[in-house]
């Protein structure tokens, strides 16, 4: 097949969350199942990958209030594999993929018009004709309109299209003088197309005219048909069930493998695991925590500091943990400044028991999956979740909310021949808190909590088997 996946942002080009990652990974699985894979994105000014180079194509695309000149780059991946990139200075030459210090730019409607229209051209650009385009999230949710409209007629008409909902909660969301602007048809500005609450919704285009719609876990497709986790489109996806699927993204485990890992002190496996103890040790002298809480249990995170993850719940429940219990609690992350500083209050009240570090280190967040004995993901909701994944795999128990990805993946110790994890169900303190203790005492019988590691660490969530139940929805479709 020839699959054309357009993203806003592809690792190791630009990432700004766990879509950079996918869009990296996942086109990449495919072309070694033997696809051909064209991925597009922008070229935005931040990027700095050196292998980049001009295509010596060229073309221009109009819209009602500018006509916007657009030059290919590219860079070839792997056999099969090749991400081209969209220059246009004046739209991406910014230190941002969706805005700036001073919050989102306000031309984004344009930015990412040309985005999903100018992947299109580009097919054609390069006379390479796609069976199956894949759109994702909201800044190509315009991709399945332009080819039902724009490029009604043309060779590019028959692919088939699947959008992919990373996340629910981002819509892209535009004052409806934007249709003019991007010279959309009127007679889509309606309830069961781009409108919502009179503004035009570029996520709900993507759902209403995609040919399929993925979640990215088999739980986040059911709580997205939900009031509670719908984010006001639960109807508009419950009419369209028939086309939602559940497909978990996967691990890249050739970055993130205790056996090999290049930014560990040691490495270990299932069958020896004296390796992580050498990473707590190193972890803890990071961190200066002193000698005699060596013993006790260490509690890790590694999370953007926003309220989706619960981070505001999990200083709350550590307070009352670290004045009960003995046991150690680092945490690496930044975002929410109110968030910052709770979890640097924290540290000031027991600075011989709490470490943070408030920004991102790639090196130290590998450490912390590889030393902590537990790893933290408290979130309110969580589509996939990919670090409690990372966790299994470093013999790191996830103590994680049960909701999206984080439900999927982890299966709770109270199922003692195949328990991985440890898991609650009410956002709340209290919930929390006894699932805190259940670690606790986890840790207090090591024969059971090796048996949880190692069990942890055999889990297969690979690309490879994300990337053939994708294959299988593609080749559904152009049956």
């Amino acid at each position: 097949m020839k699959i054309l996946f357009i993203s806003s942002e592809v690792a190791p080009f630009s990432k700004t969350g766990g879509l950079g990652d996918v869009a990296g990974a996942l086109p990449a699985a495919l072309a070694k199942l033997g696809h051909e894979v064209k991925v597009v994105t922008p070229l935005y000014a931040t990027v700095r990958q050196p292998d980049i180079a001009p295509l010596g194509v060229s073309f221009r695309l109009r819209f009602p209030v500018t006509e916007l000149y657009v030059e290919l780059y590219a860079s070839h991946m792997a056999p099969g594999h090749q991400v081209v990139l969209l220059h246009h200075p004046g739209l991406y030459g910014r230190n941002g993929v969706y805005g700036d210090q001073y919050g989102e730019f306000g031309d984004n409607h344009l930015r990412f018009g040309l985005l999903t229209v100018g992947a299109l051209s580009a097919c054609q650009a390069l006379r390479w004709d796609p069976d199956v385009v894949h759109l994702n999230d909201w800044p190509t949710g315009l991709g399945a309109i332009a080819l039902r409209r724009g490029y009604a007629g043309t060779p590019l008409a028959r692919a088939r299209t699947v959008f992919t909902i990373h996340n629910l909660a981002y819509q892209g969301l535009f004052p409806k003088r934007v249709m003019d602007e991007l010279g959309l048809p009127w007679d889509l500005f309606r309830h069961d197309g781009l409108e919502l609450f009179d503004a035009v919704n570029f996520l709900k285009a993507g759902v209403a005219w995609s040919d399929a719609i993925t979640a990215v876990s088999q739980r986040y497709a059911q709580e997205i048909m939900t009031p509670d986790l719908g984010c006001s489109l639960d109807d508009f996806i419950r009419a369209r069930a028939g086309k939602l699927h559940g497909i978990l993204n996967g691990v890249d485990y050739s970055e993130w493998d205790p056996s090999s890992d290049r930014h560990l002190p040691a490495h270990f496996t299932p069958e020896d695991l004296a390796g992580k103890a050498a990473c707590k040790a190193d972890l803890r002298g990071r961190f200066a925590l002193p000698k005699q809480t060596e013993a006790w249990p260490l509690y890790g995170i590694v999370s953007r500091l926003v309220d989706q993850k619960g981070v505001d719940l999990l200083v709350s429940a550590m307070h009352g943990a670290l004045a009960e219990w003995q046991l150690n609690f680092i945490a690496l992350g930044s975002g929410d400044s109110r968030l910052e500083h709770s979890l640097n209050e924290l540290r000031a009240r027991y600075p011989d028991r709490v470490g943070v570090y408030v920004g991102f280190d790639t090196k130290l967040s590998h450490l912390i999956e590889a030393g902590s004995d537990f790893f933290c993901m408290p979130s309110r909701y969580e589509p996939c979740g990919l670090n409690q994944m990372y966790s299994l795999r470093y013999g790191t128990v996830p103590i994680v909310r049960a909701t999206g990805g984080l439900d999927d993946t982890v299966v709770d110790v109270g199922y003692p021949a195949e328990g991985t994890g440890i898991k609650f169900d009410h956002f709340t303190r209290d919930d929390l808190h006894h699932a805190l203790w259940r670690g606790l005492h986890l840790y207090g019988h090591p024969e059971w909590l090796d048996q949880v590691r190692r069990r942890g660490m055999r889990a297969d969530f690979s690309w490879e088997r994300s990337a053939k139940k994708y294959e299988s929805l593609y080749q559904s479709l152009l049956r």
